[in-house]
């Protein structure tokens, strides 16, 4: 058998030769062609496929696979029938043992230090050495079976993790030049092309409707649950599906530069970072050698060589890196189903350790989109009046104030006149004529530049609302200052729920930060039952607050718009934002919600809360085979067959449990169930 084993050395030995001579002449070569190169480096897309290097891969586990069944067969011939088959069953082993024997090199050589691979290596070897040959071709079977099934069920999770964010648009796209329609490849886009975009289309690119009307499903990327109507001037995106209509899109941005494109990129970073829990795992697979090295040495002068094998056949490395990452895959599989984008993988980890949670008021608590509060009114006009001539003014307006007077007008079902003439002034106001009318609406400022004066109920009321939190727009009539419109922000409808949610969930202290004065941030701080507040705190000083409390030794989650509190962001352990598709490449939070809604973030806590728990779990699954092959070995003379069966039920079951996190959707966050 020692003959064997040396043959099987030298051979390796003899092949890493040829491979590393062969990959000189191969550099070499590749040297001398000094403009092939430069094209290459020039156009890095081409240097590597990941596609075909994945598919290279999958040939190269099925090749193996039908080699070591194979070899079992020779092997098992071999051994208890035709003994001289062992030289078919060893040329065949060689042919697919290389791998191992190769990272075990790499541990020794490139790295110095013994972990699992060289204890995997010293198994085949310890197998050869005591004629062994049937039960290594069975262990190489089920690993290149175990890889085979894994790397499908990696693929199908990593696939549904993509695929909940991305539709594939046609290779080839129609565009209109000089009013004529044709055809072009989708990489030949410009910016500033218009494509026609018809129903049951994928849209191609990133852009403003130009003409056309159409329904567009864009729940994957914003996660709204019906189609959305887009006309001219509204933004579409790639990857959404234009259910019926049609339109003309502007290109704004193609290909690698579309939100899809860029949530793309963020995933695959994020679907390949490692766990805590898995990279302690691996820690413990790797210093748990030694002491298996050194119970096996016990086990071989005690009880013999082959339960010696079956217990340094228990090493978890290869069982904890399996479990923990299809976990993770899992779980953020899970996430992405409720449109909640995490682009840092770490986030999911940290948030199990949040106590703390900021929110920025302004567009996180509140709405973009404010509300009309009251009507006030002076000089005998009827609130009915004053609400028609300010929508009448603000009809063709699109700024989020407009259009809460547009709204309040239209749930009053007034009836608006035709506006003869406008003038709007960019921040201040604008000045409109209906019937013979002069109408000026618009901010104190406004007023003040067009020589108005106001009357001191209008003041009086303005103090008032300016003490809530509220602002006022001023309705003038023919240069008279005849009443204002109270606008108030809009508390988003999930808001209460999820704040319960967040204290079932054992988050121990909410606080709002906030820019504006002490009166509304207080009222709004009790009327949704927050811990504390912060107010008139400028952008740059909520960085400031995120540090005071984690010197107190709180653990902080900021909820803000992703961008003006990006200093805040980077200093939280853990930074959320609900910006949505259209800023995810400029968005520093770790996670986005891309609905733009808080109505999951009670659920994302489930998520994290979940993972932590199925990772430790898994860890668990991981180590539970090494007591009891131990065990049997010395105490029931184990085998090196029952640690393999003991080994694979061990895998297997941590792959089921992996694989079984499920979500329960309910009124107020979604759930996960294990």
């Amino acid at each position: 058998m020692l003959l064997e084993v040396g043959f099987l050395v030298s051979a390796y030995i003899g092949k890493r030769r040829l491979d590393k001579r062969r990959h000189k002449n191969h550099m070499l070569q590749y040297d001398s062609q000094k403009e092939h190169k430069k094209q290459l480096i020039n156009n890095p897309e081409k240097l590597t496929n990941p596609t075909e290097i994945h598919e290279k891969t999958d040939k190269a586990f099925d090749r193996q696979l039908k080699v070591s069944f194979v070899s079992m067969g020779a092997s098992f011939i071999s051994q208890f029938f035709y003994a001289p088959m062992k030289i078919v069953s060893l040329g065949l082993f060689m042919s697919g043992g290389f791998p191992y024997m190769k990272e075990a090199e790499t541990a020794l050589v490139e790295k110095r230090k013994i972990n699992s691979d060289v204890s995997d290596a010293i198994i085949t070897l310890a197998c050869l050495a005591t004629n062994q040959y049937f039960a290594l071709s069975f262990m190489h079977m089920y690993y290149y079976l175990s890889l085979k099934i894994t790397s499908k069920l990696e693929d199908k999770s990593k696939g549904m993790l993509m695929n909940v964010f991305e539709q594939q648009p046609r290779n080839q796209v129609w565009v209109l030049k000089d009013n004529i329609e044709i055809e072009i490849p989708l990489e030949a886009l410009q910016i500033n092309d218009i494509v026609i975009v018809k129903g049951g289309e994928v849209v191609p690119v990133d852009g403003i409707v130009t003409d056309g009307m159409a329904m567009v499903d864009q729940h994957a990327l914003t996660g709204e649950s019906q189609p959305v109507e887009k006309e001219m001037g509204d933004q579409v995106f790639a990857g959404t599906l234009m259910m019926t209509g049609q339109v003309c899109v502007k290109v704004e941005k193609a290909g690698k530069d579309t939100s899809l494109a860029k949530i793309g990129n963020i995933l695959n970073h994020t679907i390949d970072f490692k766990t805590s829990t898995q990279l302690k795992g691996e820690q413990w697979a790797d210093k748990g050698v030694f002491p298996l090295l050194g119970i096996t040495g016990l086990a071989l002068l005690t009880v013999g060589p082959i339960s010696a094998m079956s217990i340094l056949n228990t090493n978890i490395g290869y069982r904890v890196k399996l479990i923990t990452a299809l976990q993770t895959l899992k779980h953020l599989n899970l996430a992405s189903q409720q449109s909640i984008l995490i682009k840092d993988g770490r986030s999911l980890e940290l948030l199990t350790q949040v106590d703390t949670i900021l929110f920025d008021k302004t567009g996180t608590l509140t709405q973009e989109e404010p509300e009309v509060g009251r009507l006030i009114v002076c000089d005998h006009l009827q609130e009915e009046e004053l609400l028609t001539y300010a929508a009448a003014a603000e009809r063709k307006l699109t700024h989020p104030i407009a259009k809460a007077i547009l709204n309040k007008a239209e749930e009053s079902q007034l009836t608006l006149p035709e506006v003869e003439d406008s003038n709007y002034q960019m921040g201040y106001g604008l000045t409109v004529t209906i019937d013979k009318k002069i109408i000026q609406v618009g901010s104190i400022r406004f007023m003040d530049l067009e020589g108005i004066s106001i009357p001191k109920v209008i003041e009086e009321e303005m103090a008032h609302s300016f003490n809530q939190g509220h602002s006022l727009v001023m309705v003038a009539i023919d240069h008279q200052l005849c009443g204002a419109i109270e606008i108030q922000p809009l508390i988003r409808p999930e808001i209460k729920e999820m704040i319960s949610g967040l204290r079932q969930r054992g988050i121990k202290h909410l606080a709002i930060v906030s820019g504006d004065h002490k009166h509304p941030t207080e009222k709004l701080a009790k009327e949704l039952g927050m811990d504390s507040y912060f107010y008139d705190v400028l952008p740059e000083n909520k960085a400031s607050i995120v540090e005071e409390l984690q010197k107190q030794g709180r653990s902080v989650c900021f909820i803000g718009d992703g961008i003006n509190d990006a200093i805040a962001m980077k200093k939280a352990q853990v930074s959320i934002s609900l910006s949505g598709a259209t800023s995810v490449a400029t968005d520093l939070a770790q996670i986005v919600l891309m609905d733009g809604s808080l109505s999951n973030l009670c659920g994302l806590f489930d998520v994290a809360k979940n993972l932590n728990s199925q990772l430790r779990n898994g860890l668990m699954i991981s180590i539970a085979p090494l007591p009891i092959v131990v065990a049997g070995g010395f105490m029931l003379h184990f085998g090196i067959f029952s640690s393999i069966i003991v080994n694979q039920i061990a895998v297997w079951s941590g792959v089921g449990y992996a694989m079984s996190a499920k979500l329960k959707r309910d009124k107020t966050a979604l759930k996960v169930l294990p």
